[in-house]
């Protein structure tokens, strides 16, 4: 059942305690906590969460004097019926079947039954740290592909399931609240509201009267961009939960400067005024928490603790950094690939560089457009004002679309406003009036690669063409060649094209061997032309080949569908705009990246390529191919100043940084100096001398940025938390697989029910297993939505595509265990694969032997207050002998014998009733025993919270034990020999 509103904490409800047992309409059901107090939340006795039911109380009552059934009444549990004896084996079954419909699970880690994931075990470090603060502050900046999501979505269950927090914000940039949602809801079971642009209107309109909406929804995933909007800000900052995660927290930090970063002024505005109240706790998650630029960190930390704002980043053995080394981790992949002993598998990433020549046609284009470009930029030099910058942006834009596909050319040269008239001129005042800001704001985004925008632009840069026709002092030869320019680009597309025919070449490679590519546009245009050309060129070798273009004109939900479609054919090639390097990870499906336009942003070839090489990629190997042309000065000018710099420091230093500057700044200068000093004469690139300051900015913005490297790299080597040390972790995750059941006990539960249902269930290879669906009963069958008849299933991951992940709270398992719960408490005549009551003769025991399947409950009373939380476990307990001669056995000893026991002799039915009535009849002399191993197993769960949850304010967690415990199976083991009393 999906978590809707709190951790089912609420008012006390008197008459039906919470973990007490009822009987309503003619059902047992067990009383869970209630938020309401006039509502009893119920889940039958032999159910799953799937089944827990909600009753207003006053309504029953009401109701209850002619519909008697509707009567909520204490009940007990019932005992197994001996007439349904089994055998062990059925017995261990049923109990299998408990324990993996265990959700609210008595284990040190409260939210792991609720969880569709196995975490790795290095991704509970951060909730280790976390657990160990009181007021909760954390900067978690794990490299690129760890799994960052899934630490703090972790963090965010497990104080949810601890009664610590009842609501929860994530701000994220808007292109990731989709993914966040899709990770919350299908790993986490928590159901959050989507807030961003094109969902809070709908949302809005939806409220009760006088409810703000960040009040009525208690899990939200917000666009950090609209709630720093003046008109959500104070709503959101009066009515904010105590949990608030912020990712791309390096988006958010304090800029050095105004001006167009004004977005991150106000983003970190918002973390400053949320970061204010001592109470709340905030989680910031970012994989480049180092810009280069020591006051922006600095103003990162500071959102932690105002004290870490001061810290003296050229001093590390100080108190300080020792007290932030508790609220920030920071790891590379090296520091998690083996943890714990377990390994966690992460690609090797090959980078391939892969040039091209313009042929004949196209180089002519090229120069003539190269040439045009340098004339606007130098008749700038005498202009002032806005006609001065749209020069360089149009030059910038020209190039940019020509280099990117003759497709983007005409897209962005046809769609000019063409002969001046009214409309134009009322576009040219609204030019002239525009502040240098918003002029930014307006035609950098189609020119440059900005990672600090709502969402990314790929549309070709038209308006910038159209506003540069705008300015008088044009004149109209230039038009005129603008026109020509464009006509030109239709007769440049297809077999002239020599970037279009080499990234071809590049695919045809990739998938001989057997790679599925994402192939990376700039704009709209090109992705569209380029996907089409390779499905025409292409297809006719591979016939099944499906090659996509999916750019910005879709919207997210068109996208995510696209995307889902194509991950079905094989081969496959998608193409793309950077629409979709933000947000979406692809690594399941796809393992292979070409940069058909290089990215005048390194951290843009960053993102790219993070949605494939990533945890999750089952791939060994992950290729990313740069495609660029010898003949192309501005991809040379892209190439050497930032792009192969970004690869180097990785590769020499195994770490990624941003450009310490701003990398529109660099290119500026950088093709500025281009266009200034070098001018195309017949077919060769004439440079007219050097440019001192472009030579120099490039050696400082260098320098710079590996002196940021360097200290990433140090600042991962103190914060990879080598103090939590990887046997704290692998004792509370035993604990925990001791109650709740770890991958190896799914996978038994399905290779026990196969051979007790009759469903086929065998080993392919390593890790893999196929299930023949037809011969599951048809109520899990149905619960599966269309699963294949034959079924190919793992229980680790990453899981290898064309295999499903199969875990403790999958739909097999869950409607599999409920199905096997629900025949052994509603028996059949005959022969039943799950049973309450089994009697086998064996050689494993010496005297008659008793062992009882019981499912513990307890109340915790957590952080002092009186309202309780549940926690259940099943364990199996024991007698060896018989009454008064008894010894107890100890639940390891006990598990072990149900477990491993086999029967040696048979025993009839009647003695198999006999000896069951007279071992239940014991039942009421045992509840002082069993009251002892309540409150030994209180004890231990009481201890075992104590020392995870070590914080300074919050009281001692109090368990209460709930007698007696369920009765959900009893089994006589008889000795094969002679001579004893049986």
């Amino acid at each position: 059942m999906a978590l809707t509103g709190g951790n089912g904490k609420g008012k006390k409800n008197i008459e039906h305690k919470p973990g007490s047992l009822v009987r309503y309409r003619e059902r047992e059901w067990v009383v869970l906590p209630s938020e309401e107090k006039d509502v009893i939340i119920l889940r039958p006795i032999g159910g799953s969460a799937r089944e827990v039911t909600g009753v207003f109380k006053p309504l029953a009552d009401q109701m209850a004097p002619s519909l008697p059934y509707e009567r909520i009444e204490p009940a007990t549990f019932p005992l197994p019926d001996p007439e349904s004896a089994q055998d062990h084996a059925a017995v261990r079954l049923l109990q299998q079947s408990a324990r993996l419909l265990l959700r609210e699970g008595a284990a040190p880690f409260r939210s792991l039954g609720h969880l569709s994931v196995r975490p790795r075990p290095y991704q509970f470090v951060p909730l280790l740290m976390a657990l160990r603060l009181d007021n909760i502050r954390l900067l978690i900046a794990d490299d690129v592909g760890v799994g960052k999501t899934i630490e703090v979505a972790l963090i965010a269950r497990e104080l949810l399931d601890r009664g610590e927090v009842q609501r929860f914000a994530v701000l994220c940039p808007p292109y990731l609240c989709d993914q966040w949602h899709k990770e919350m809801k299908e790993k986490f079971n928590i159901n959050a509201v989507v807030l961003r642009s094109g969902t809070v209107s709908r949302l809005e309109k939806g409220l009760p009267p006088d409810r703000s909406i960040f009040g009525h929804y208690p899990y939200l995933i917000a666009s950090i961009d609209l709630v720093k909007q003046q008109h959500y800000r104070t709503q959101f900052l009066t009515h904010c939960p105590n949990f608030v995660i912020v990712d791309e927290a390096h988006g958010a930090t304090r800029p050095p400067t105004s001006g167009r970063r004004r977005a991150q002024q106000q983003r970190y505005e918002l973390l400053k005024a949320l970061s204010e109240d001592n109470d709340r706790h905030l989680v910031l998650i970012t994989a480049t928490p180092h810009s280069g630029i020591g006051e922006s960190f600095l103003s990162l930390l500071g959102l932690l603790n105002p004290e870490f704002e001061k810290i003296d980043l050229s001093s590390p053995e100080t108190e300080e950094f020792s007290k932030l080394a508790k609220h920030f981790v920071q790891r590379r992949r090296a520091n998690v690939k083996r943890w714990m002993g377990e390994k966690t598998p992460f690609p090797d990433s090959d980078p391939i560089e892969v040039t091209y020549k313009f042929s004949d046609e196209y180089r002519k284009y090229y120069q003539s457009v190269y040439n045009f470009a340098s004339d606007l930029v130098r008749d700038a030099e005498t202009l002032k004002g806005w006609k001065k910058r749209m020069r360089f942006w149009s030059a910038l834009a020209l190039l940019r679309c020509v280099t990117s596909s003759p497709a983007a050319a005409q897209a962005t040269l046809e769609k000019r406003l063409g002969e001046r008239d009214e409309e134009s001129a009322v576009a040219l005042e609204s030019i002239e009036s525009a502040s240098d800001e918003e002029l930014e704001e307006t035609f950098e985004p189609v020119i440059f690669d900005p990672l600090d925008i709502e969402a990314s632009v790929d549309t070709q840069p038209s308006n910038v063409i159209e506003a540069q026709e705008l300015d008088p002092d044009l004149g109209d030869p230039a038009r005129r060649r603008l026109r020509e320019f464009a006509r030109q680009a239709e007769t440049l597309k297809g077999k002239v094209d020599s970037k279009l025919s080499k990234l071809a070449e590049v695919i045809e490679g990739l998938l001989k061997e057997k790679y599925h590519p994402i192939v990376w546009c700039r704009y709209i245009a090109t992705s569209d032309y380029v996907a089409e050309a390779l499905q025409e060129r292409l297809g006719k070798k591979h016939k099944d080949l499906r090659v996509l273009s999916i750019t910005g004109v879709l919207s997210e939900d068109e996208r995510r569908l696209k995307v889902e479609d194509l991950e079905q054919h094989e081969p496959r090639v998608l193409v793309a705009t950077d629409c979709l390097s933000e947000g979406i990870n692809l690594q399941e499906h796809f393992n292979a990246v070409v940069h058909y336009d290089l990215p005048w942003n390194p951290n843009r070839l960053e993102q790219r390529e993070g949605r494939v090489d990533r945890f999750g990629q089952t791939s060994k190997k992950v290729k990313a191919v740069l495609l660029w042309g010898r003949d192309n000065p501005v991809d040379a000018a892209v190439l050497d100043v930032l792009l192969r710099k970004a690869r180097e420091i990785h590769r020499d230093l195994k770490v990624r940084v941003p450009v310490p500057i701003d990398s529109e700044t660099v290119m500026n200068t950088i093709l500025h100096s281009l266009f200034m000093r070098a001018r195309y004469e017949g077919d060769q690139l004439t440079l007219f001398g050097d440019d001192p300051e472009a030579d120099r900015l490039t050696r400082d913005v260098h320098k710079r940025w590996v002196n940021a490297a360097d200290r990433e790299k140090e600042s991962q080597a103190r914060f990879a938390q080598r103090a939590i040390k990887p046997g704290e972790v692998e004792e509370e995750l035993d604990s925990t697989d001791t109650v709740l059941g770890n991958p190896d006990d799914v996978m038994r539960f399905l290779e026990e029910a196969s051979g007790r249902l009759g469903f086929g269930f065998r080993k392919l290879k390593k890790d893999t297993w196929e299930i023949d669906t037809a011969g599951l009963p048809p109520v899990v069958r149905f619960s599966l939505n269309g699963a294949p008849a034959k079924w190919k299933v793992t229980f680790d991951s990453p899981t290898p595509e064309g295999v499903s992940f199969i875990g403790r709270n999958h739909a097999l398992v869950e409607s599999l265990a409920e199905h096997l719960v629900d025949m052994a408490f509603h028996p059949s005549d005959g022969e039943q694969p799950s049973a309450r009551c089994g009697v086998i003769r064996t050689n494993d025991v010496e005297i008659r032997t008793t062992l009882f399947v019981l499912r513990l409950r307890y109340l915790l009373y957590e952080r002092g207050d009186d309202i309780p939380s549940l926690a259940e476990e099943t364990i199996c307990w024991g007698l060896a002998g018989l009454p008064p001669e008894t010894a107890m056995l100890d639940s390891d000893r006990a598990q072990a014998l149900i477990d491993t026991a086999s029967a040696s002799a048979n025993v009839s039915a009647a003695e198999k009733k006999a000896l069951l009535s007279e071992t239940i009849d014991w039942w009421d002399d045992l509840q002082p025993h069993l009251n002892d191993v309540l409150e030994r197993r209180a004890s231990e769960i009481q201890r075992s919270h104590g020392m995870l949850r070590k914080v300074i304010k919050q009281k001692k967690v109090r368990v209460e034990p709930q007698t007696p415990p369920d009765l959900l199976g009893v089994v006589v083991l008889l000795p094969v020999a002679g001579g004893v009393r049986v």
